[in-house]
């Protein structure tokens, strides 16, 4: 048995619904969905933006994370702060020569390094200075065990795609690695 379109079934009834209900909704789809593609849109960009945000902010940390590792192989290495930014730029721009790997530029990186040091007594770390000049004990405690601690801070720049209300365009990200010298 066929039935038209617009024959309609009320429970066990059958009956014709009149034609200006069905001809009222055939654009409804096509509002619907002009209201929600802006929407989605939107929440597409942002997830794009959350994304590199994140992105750039573990190369910084990564960045960070091998200039300690380099300053923390020997005492020599320690104090040599060029030697520490050179290995946290080569790993923040994914190589060891002029062209990046992973596009982004050594220049918009800047390191700094510090080197402490201090007696650790049980897990307690008492800071002294590194040098005979500024502590006439360098080298040795009295309780404890002498330590050296390279600290290294990486700061990048994120910049967004697009300008959005109330947040700003560009944003400072910084992290910081601290490792023992043996």
């Amino acid at each position: 048995m066929r039935t038209s379109p617009n024959t309609l079934y009320r429970g066990r009834r059958k009956y014709r619904a009149p034609r200006w209900v069905l001809v009222s909704q055939a654009g409804q789809a096509l509002i619907e969905l002009a209201f929600i593609v802006p929407l989605l849109l939107t929440l597409t960009l942002g997830v794009i933006e959350i994304g590199r945000y994140a992105y750039i902010a573990i190369l910084i940390g990564n960045a960070a994370r091998a200039g300690a590792a380099y300053g923390s192989q020997s005492k020599q290495h320690a104090d040599d702060p060029t030697g520490i930014a050179n290995a946290a730029k080569y790993d923040f721009s994914g190589s060891t020569s002029g062209t990046s790997d992973n596009g982004l530029d050594t220049s918009t990186l800047s390191v700094s390094s510090a080197v402490s040091c201090g007696c650790d007594s049980a897990g307690t770390i008492t800071t002294f200075g590194c040098t005979t000049t500024t502590n006439p004990n360098a080298g040795s405690c009295a309780a404890g065990r002498w330590v050296v601690v390279v600290s290294v801070t990486a700061s990048g720049t994120f910049n967004a795609l697009f300008s959005y209300p109330g947040i700003p365009s560009s944003i400072t990200v910084s992290r910081t690695a601290s490792l023992r010298v043996p």
